[in-house]
């Protein structure tokens, strides 16, 4: 039998299941940039970024082996209402209003949303605009996310509150160092059994000796340069 590889432009990585997608090959918004694997339960991404409009120029970015469950919806820039005015209401969205578009530094632009590799978003969890969430952080479910999140950290609530750091500064530094996600397919695959173990100081050691590694090949790189 044939060996299957993982392919990033699959659409439909589970045979005979259309309600679980990789993103990356489905995307036609450029504002939206989405890294290899990254899945979401649903068979449609694009439906869950509201309020991205050309004219904000802001951009949903979300990196690699990201999972993204049914119900989640990034909401964008566009949702926002002009506030330093004493009527929030958009009179130049309707029709009939003679009012024109104000200035992009009259509304409360925030930036792009930018989420890192490795993120677990839960289900009906909100992503407000301009949030950063950083790698291998745990999104509650239903959580309403409207401030940055450290990476490796879990949030849950409305709004989301920080409730722990899923590994001690040591591990979480050997991780960020290591960036996984930034491997072959084949490293990853070698790579699985350290991935998902559970006995967290056997995976510490292991990280440790492969950075320690990966900076002697660098610096053999350099010197053999030189």
């Amino acid at each position: 039998m044939k060996e299957i590889k993982p392919n990033p432009m699959t659409v439909h990585p589970i045979a005979n299941y259309d309600k679980e997608i990789y993103v990356k090959p489905t995307i036609k918004n450029p504002q939206i940039i989405v890294g290899d694997f990254t899945y979401i339960a649903d068979s449609d991404f694009e439906s869950h970024v509201t309020h991205l409009y050309e004219w904000n120029g802001d951009k949903l970015i979300i990196g690699k082996f990201c999972q993204i469950a049914s119900g989640v919806e990034f909401v964008m820039n566009g949702a926002n209402h002009q506030m330093n005015a004493v009527s929030t209401f958009p009179f130049y969205t309707l029709e009939g209003w003679n009012m024109k578009p104000p200035a992009l530094s009259d509304l409360p632009i925030k930036g792009d949303t930018v989420i890192g590799n490795d993120v677990w978003i839960g289900q009906n969890a909100v992503i407000l605009p301009g949030v950063h969430i950083g790698d291998g952080a745990i999104i509650g479910a239903n959580a309403v996310v409207g401030s940055d999140v450290e990476a490796y950290s879990v949030v849950v609530g409305n709004p989301a509150r920080k409730i722990r750091n899923r590994f001690d500064d040591e591990l979480i530094e050997l991780l960020e160092l290591f960036k996984w996600w930034d491997k072959s397919i084949d490293e990853i695959q070698a790579l699985i059994p350290i991935l998902t173990n559970s006995d967290l100081d056997k995976v510490r050691s292991c990280l440790r000796e492969k950075n320690l590694e990966r900076v002697k090949n660098d610096r053999s790189a350099i010197w053999g340069k030189s």
